[in-house]
């Protein structure tokens, strides 16, 4: 079968043409090269001859073909050795298979028991594999259930913390591996429903503590501020100790050390207890959510509205019945949110808490500022400033900035010192207007202490014996008292309100007080007013002992000021009360000197043309004497020297006005040397009593003193000038400088006109008996003739 093969296939390669062998060359070493034929086939049909690459292919085949056969022949006794040895192996092989049926079916025999036991164990171990997988699967879902059950238990509890770390417990290491479609589906709803459960559970709770601390931020402000209250009363104590003491040392005041307590903020908030529990839960649990931000936005928002709502002022009732309640508000609020800011974790930032601090503080500075416009009473003004520099120095301590607080203060503290003033202006007229003017009676040592030691008004250190009569009425203690408490209001007004160094602005309202307020009191009061002598006499020594309490006033607002004494300044003498004592003086002096005027009356008693004049003076000067002897002795006990000094010129001065103008009267027609010579007794009689006064009162130990005598100086050289002589000397201008200097020469030239002496023509004849004319009365003539002709 194989020869006759290549028989048939040898003649076209016999018969084919040089070109056609070319074209066989070259397709057989593309396909021997193993290269694409793709290129070739694609070329012969663009030249459009298929055909002919066919013919080559099949042309191809055959010449394989044929080089096989070859090949086979060449080898055909090696295949035939093969195929012999083929045979053999065929036979060994059906041996084997034989052998091999047998075995087998020994092996199916003995197998099939084990095989049906294999067959059990893979079931067996199925089975198991499935028991395996449900019990994972119930002990995962037991678990998850168990998680479910502590997370509702949480819940129950209020521990939504836990609640959280339960679901994420579930959502990351349960929930993709629980085998039960049903309950993966139950868990994968509820996860969010309880997360938003636990959101609005510690949102609910947030709000209740937010209803909550607003009640509770008024308690805690009114316990800051009443700590700071008693921080400085116990600071004003040490300091009143430390100035006691230094006055007394009398050290210098570098050497001066003050140690004032302080208050460590852990010992201010060991008694301000208030729970921030929910807040931290709420903030946490948010962020556990991812809802951080918005928490934080919510917190401001909402605390935000309770602040506005804070400042909410009530039409219906006084500021100054809430002021209290009002600030002890807004002190607990900024006590709380620095307590948050501390320890919120970041809840709320220092720059949002600054925000609402300044948007308070202007919503604080406005109130004041309004509500201090109306008020017309100093002391609700005080109350007030009291209370918000309380405020101050309390939030201070929580690093918030009251300067603008403290700028509030001090703006009004003009209005406060004019209301302030105006009060002790009505004080001050009651008083004055109410008091009696009749010496103090002390029947105690405490009301000697209240009235006189404690304004240093005393005039010994002795403590007197009681009943205690003072040299003053009520109304100098009662004066005292409203000074006194006018520099504590003050000093309490400027106290803690941001300035160390107020005593200058203390002592300036003091001395507004002291020279326009109480002097226009005092004043009027004397100007409008009707006196007796004892009454006047009564207000000058009280003017006299308030103004020595001046020294007391001053040293007292530098003592609660802080001011060593020693450095405080001490009032010039008689600057202070100055216009009321005189006007008092004045006031006194003329009530003196109309009673004086009364007994002068009397002269129109005296026997101007007398043969013989009186040896004890004449009635008036006794009945003056009298009457200056007791008001003198009444006036020692109560008036300084200087004032008894006034008094004492004042009245002789004007008793030797009187006796001027009673012989420039129109009572005194004529007089003669009897008469000149009585009013010389009289005169005689009044410089004994101004000798004795200056002498025995301690008048000459006044600096600068003048004697009494002095005061009766135009009366006395006028009766001098009546008893000389030669009495036309006065026209000496030497003479008249050296003896007669107070005398006007008008005064002079009518009262000598009307002496007449016995030995005038008038008085020609008298008892039968001529008189010669007497050298004096010529050189009167002569004296009258010229002062007329200067005239």
């Amino acid at each position: 079968m194989a020869q006759p093969k290549p028989r048939r296939r040898m003649a076209p390669l016999e018969n084919g043409d040089k070109e056609e062998r070319e074209e066989d060359l070259a397709v057989a070493l593309t396909i021997a090269n193993g290269e694409d034929l793709g290129p070739l086939v694609r070329k012969v049909f663009e030249v459009g001859k298929p055909e002919s690459l066919l013919h080559q292919l099949r042309y191809f085949v055959k010449k394989k073909e044929v080089e096989i056969e070859d090949v086979c022949k060449l080898h055909y006794q090696d295949f035939i050795h093969a195929v012999d040895e083929l045979r053999g192996l065929l036979v060994d092989a059906d041996t084997l298979k034989n052998s091999l049926a047998g075995v087998n079916s020994d092996m199916q025999e003995v197998g099939n028991p084990l095989l049906g036991k294999l067959e059990e164990y893979i079931e067996a171990e199925g089975v198991k594999k499935n028991i395996s997988e449900a019990m994972q699967g119930v002990k995962l879902c037991a678990e998850v259930m168990e998680l479910c059950a502590k997370a509702n238990k949480h819940i129950l509890n209020d521990n939504y913390y836990m609640v959280l770390k339960s679901l994420d417990v579930i959502e990351r290491d349960y929930l993709v591996k629980i085998p039960s479609s049903t309950l993966r589906q139950m868990v994968e709803r509820q996860i969010p429903a309880m997360r938003s459960h636990v959101e609005k559970r510690v949102t609910l709770e947030f709000n209740d503590w937010l209803v909550q601390i607003r009640s509770t931020s008024r308690e805690i402000g009114q316990l800051a501020i009443g700590q700071a209250s008693s921080s400085r009363q116990r600071e004003e104590e040490l300091r009143r100790r430390q100035r006691e003491a230094e006055e007394k040392s009398r050290v210098s005041l570098r050497d001066c050390v003050y140690v004032l307590e302080t208050e460590d903020m852990e010992d201010t908030e060991s008694f301000l207890k208030f729970d921030l529990t929910p807040v931290y839960r709420a903030y946490h649990i948010n962020t556990c959510l991812g809802l951080e931000e918005q928490f934080k936005e919510y917190y401001y928002e909402n605390r935000k509205l309770q602040l506005n709502s804070d400042f909410q002022i009530s039409s219906m009732q006084a500021f100054l019945e809430f002021h209290q309640i009002f600030f002890a508000q807004i002190a607990g609020f900024f006590i709380v949110e620095e307590r948050v800011l501390r320890t919120g974790g970041g809840l709320i930032s220092r720059q949002k808490v600054e925000d609402i601090w300044d948007m308070a503080v202007n919503k604080m500075c406005s109130v004041l500022e309004d509500q201090f416009s109306r008020m017309q009473t100093a002391n609700h003004l005080l109350l007030i400033k009291d209370y918000v520099s309380l405020l101050g120095v309390t939030l201070k301590r929580y690093g918030y900035r009251v300067d603008p607080l403290l700028d509030v203060l001090n703006r009004n503290r003009d209005k406060y010192h004019e209301l302030l003033l105006s009060d002790c202006k009505k004080q001050f007229s009651d008083v004055i207007v109410n008091d009696k003017y009749e010496q103090m009676v002390m029947k105690k040592e405490y009301e000697y202490n209240m009235n006189v030691l404690a304004f240093h008004i005393q005039t010994s250190d002795i403590m007197p014996a009681f009943p205690y009569i003072a040299p003053f009425s009520s109304a100098v203690p009662e004066c005292c008292r409203i000074v006194r408490s006018f520099i504590e209001d003050s000093v309490s007004y400027m106290s803690y309100g941001g300035h160390m160094d107020f005593y200058d602005v203390v002592k300036k309202y003091l001395d507004k007080l002291l020279t326009e307020v109480l002097n226009e009191c005092l004043v009027k009061f004397i100007r409008n007013s009707t006196f007796g002598v004892s009454q006047a006499m009564q207000l000058a020594a009280n003017l006299s002992i308030l103004e020595r309490a001046c020294d007391f006033f001053i040293k007292h607002a530098a003592q609660l000021c802080g001011i060593p004494l020693r450095l405080a300044e001490r009032p010039r003498a008689q600057s202070v009360l100055n216009n009321p004592q005189d006007a008092a003086y004045e006031t006194m002096l003329r009530l003196v000197n109309s009673k004086i005027e009364e007994f002068m009356t009397l002269t129109d008693n005296i026997n101007w043309a007398a043969e013989d004049f009186p040896q004890n003076g004449n009635e008036y000067v006794n009945e003056v004497i009298i009457y200056l002897e007791t008001l003198v002795s009444t006036a020692q006990q109560i008036l300084p020297l200087h004032a008894l000094d006034k008094m004492i010129n004042g009245v002789l001065k004007h008793i030797s006005d009187c006796i001027v103008a009673t012989f420039l009267g129109d009572n005194v027609k004529r007089y003669n040397m009897s008469a000149v010579m009585g009013i010389d007794t009289d005169l005689k009689l009044l410089e004994s009593f101004a000798d004795n006064q200056f002498n025995e009162s301690g008048l000459h130990e006044l600096e600068g003193a003048v004697h009494p005598k002095h005061f009766l100086e135009e009366a006395r050289q006028l009766v001098n000038l009546l008893l000389s002589n030669h009495p036309e000397t006065f026209l000496n201008p030497v003479i008249r400088e050296k003896h007669y200097s107070a005398l006007d020469y008008r005064k002079v030239a009518i009262i000598s006109e009307k002496f007449k002496d016995s030995s005038d023509r008038l008085f020609g004849s008298f008892g039968g008996r001529t008189l010669k004319q007497n050298p004096k009365k010529k050189s009167l003539d002569t004296l009258i003739k010229r002062l007329k002709e200067l005239n």
